[in-house]
């Protein structure tokens, strides 16, 4: 398919689904692209072509009329001119965006009317959610659903046998959704672990970290949740989906226990001028989540001997005599 270019040559186009995303098919892009390579052609000009019978034309030139990408001229035998392509695709492609925005608004009508239907028995309440992909589907599911926050706690053991980033995280908190995470303290001696999660919570995340938790969750605006069906230190794969009902609101309960006994996560975005640098910060958060020496000494790429000489010189500076001590002030002075 070729239409002529600003000299006068033949410009090829090949693009056999170029109207595929505004839900028109291959034959509307054939005519369409036919038409703006010779303008005013009739039916039977385009079934010769494109090597089709004219009467298998008459529905497709009729919905390209009804789109606006094709005008019918007046007379007999009847003529076609092609719309400009920008102009017509363009408005086409905006009226398709309104329609798929008013389908989610309306799906996000039907969620919340079946959350607010009542539920008449348990299996109503939970749901079974067996395999790795299955789960990992329902865990991009319930976080793409969200609106105001999500709630983790995060602690091994970890599907697909690591822990892996969560882009549906990212996109969510950048719609506004906040997100507020409970970490086990010895994951975070992983450095990919420990920057992913600093990473996240210089993207907006409320970071907190435990010294031993072994309750993995997730909470989704209070209305749905997910828990494994084991807390075994196997993976089992299993999960439970946890509609609105005692157990949801249990699992709430908890995890605001556990959020107001867990220690803050990162640093100050303005810890002022007599605050230590950026290292030293991350070194007194880890502090402040009671992980060990050696662990600290991994996530940050250095010897234990070199973390035990910083924490003494930062509790020296902190007037502490105790690593508590050191933890508590260094949180009061808004390093951590």
């Amino acid at each position: 398919m070729s239409v002529p270019g600003p000299d006068g040559q033949a410009t090829l186009i090949g693009v056999d689904d170029l109207l595929d995303p505004v839900g028109l098919g291959r034959t509307e892009s054939a005519l369409y692209l036919r038409l703006l390579a010779a303008p005013r052609s009739t039916a039977e000009d385009l079934a010769a072509e494109l090597d089709l019978p004219a009467a298998r034309l008459h529905r497709p030139l009729a919905v390209l009329t009804e789109h606006g990408l094709v005008t019918r001229l007046a007379g007999v035998p009847a003529r076609y001119v092609p719309a400009q392509p920008d102009l017509a695709i363009d408005a086409l492609a905006l009226r398709r965006q309104e329609a798929l925005e008013r389908l989610r608004a309306h799906a996000r009508d039907l969620t919340r009317q079946l959350a607010e239907a009542p539920r008449g028995s348990a299996g109503d309440l939970v749901e079974l959610v067996e395999g790795d992909q299955a789960v990992l589907h329902q865990l991009a599911r319930i976080q793409s659903s969200a609106e105001r926050e999500v709630w983790i706690i995060d602690c091994p053991p970890y599907l697909l046998g690591h822990p892996t980033g969560n882009e549906e995280q990212e996109q969510a908190m950048r719609r506004g959704v906040r997100y507020r995470s409970i970490y086990h303290a010895p994951v975070l001696a992983d450095p990919e672990k420990l920057q992913n999660a600093l990473h996240l919570v210089a993207e907006g995340e409320q970071a907190r970290v435990l010294p031993e938790i072994h309750l993995k969750m997730i909470v989704v605006d209070q209305r749905v949740g997910m828990i494994p069906l084991s807390f075994a230190e196997t993976e089992t794969g299993v999960r439970i989906l946890v509609h609105q009902s005692p157990l949801l609101r249990l699992l709430v309960t908890c995890f605001e226990l556990l959020w107001d006994k867990a220690t803050p996560l990162g640093v100050a975005q303005a810890p002022g001028p007599e605050a230590p640098d950026r290292r030293d910060r991350e070194l007194l958060a880890m502090l402040s989540a009671g992980m060990k020496d050696r662990a600290m000494a991994r996530a940050l790429g250095v010897t234990e001997r070199t973390v035990t000489r910083r924490i003494t010189q930062l509790m020296t500076r902190l007037g502490a005599r105790t690593r508590f001590q050191a933890a508590l002030q260094a949180a009061r002075r808004g390093w951590l």
